[in-house]
């Protein structure tokens, strides 16, 4: 717990790497994430809110790309997402956001996020 917010760990896999991400209520933060096993999702469902790393749009070997971080937003059926973790190969911020579906956006410097009871 975190004052009266529950946490949870979500272990995730950045190539061979075990590494943290964290649900904090219905909010989770993932970063430095190619994959996350099924166990770890169920963690995950339910949350309203998710930050997932997206470094660009072609596929690379430790981190999820454009279209594997909106797969998974998607599978998850999360309100909204936010991608973070993003290189300069992405492209410019309003170019990449008219190419997103609705309820995923790039994340940015002083985002507020808001879900039930709860401001991040």
């Amino acid at each position: 717990m975190a004052g009266d917010i529950p946490v949870t760990p979500v272990m995730v896999w950045h190539l061979k790497m075990p590494v943290l991400g964290f649900r904090f209520g219905k909010f989770t933060y993932i970063t430095d994430a190619n994959r996350i096993e099924e166990s770890e999702l169920a963690k995950i469902r339910g949350t309203e809110v998710l930050v997932l790393n997206s470094l660009r749009k072609e596929k690379h070997i430790s981190h999820y790309s454009l279209s594997e971080s909106i797969e998974v937003a998607k599978s998850l059926k999360v309100s909204q997402c936010y991608l973070t973790h993003l290189s300069h190969q992405m492209g410019l911020h309003a170019e990449v956001e008219k190419e997103l579906p609705d309820g995923i956006h790039l994340a940015y410097d002083g985002l507020v996020i808001k879900t039930s009871g709860y401001t991040y």
